[in-house]
């Protein structure tokens, strides 16, 4: 029978070397000359860290470009609340989504069988799995699941006859 999976996964080297880009801009534009402004990344989880809300908000705007540029859509990032820092410093986590949580999950499959199409859903950890028996049905419902505008960005992978 044709399946295939729904995911949503991050290329965590793009994170790296849009970091990278950041922080290499950071350092030659004028406006943040003499700041302690700077972005790290570890185990998926991003810190900015900044000399004030203004700065702050100015490394994030660089942040969301230059992941566009790398191919990481804005929704693949979960900004945490801002923390206040030593002096007027301030820090921000920044989430990496990896994978769908179960709400989501379970929200993408009853919106399929809601739709009544000719396919099963089945939940598998972070993924989910369509299989149905013809390969129309299948790309009618990845069409569906494009249709809803979910703010988590998702792949269609492993599409096999």
């Amino acid at each position: 029978m044709p399946s295939f999976d729904i995911v949503s996964e991050t290329d965590l080297a793009e994170v790296t070397n849009a970091i990278s880009n950041v922080m290499k801009e950071i350092s030659t534009r004028y406006d943040f000359k003499g700041s302690k402004s700077e972005v790290e990344h570890a185990d998926g989880v991003l810190t900015i860290r900044a000399d004030d809300d203004l700065k702050l908000k100015q490394v994030k705007e660089i942040l969301q470009g230059n992941m566009q540029k790398r191919g990481i859509e804005p929704g693949q990032l979960d900004y945490q609340k801002v923390e206040q820092a030593a002096g007027q410093s301030v820090r921000q986590q920044v989430l990496v989504k990896q994978g769908i949580d179960k709400e989501l999950s379970k929200k993408i499959a009853k919106e399929i069988k809601g739709a009544k199409m000719k396919v099963q859903v089945a939940i598998q950890g972070e993924e989910l799995r369509v299989t149905g028996k013809k390969r129309d049905d299948l790309q009618q419902c990845i069409a569906f699941v494009k249709g809803l505008g979910l703010e988590q960005p998702l792949q269609y992978k492993n599409f096999r006859d």
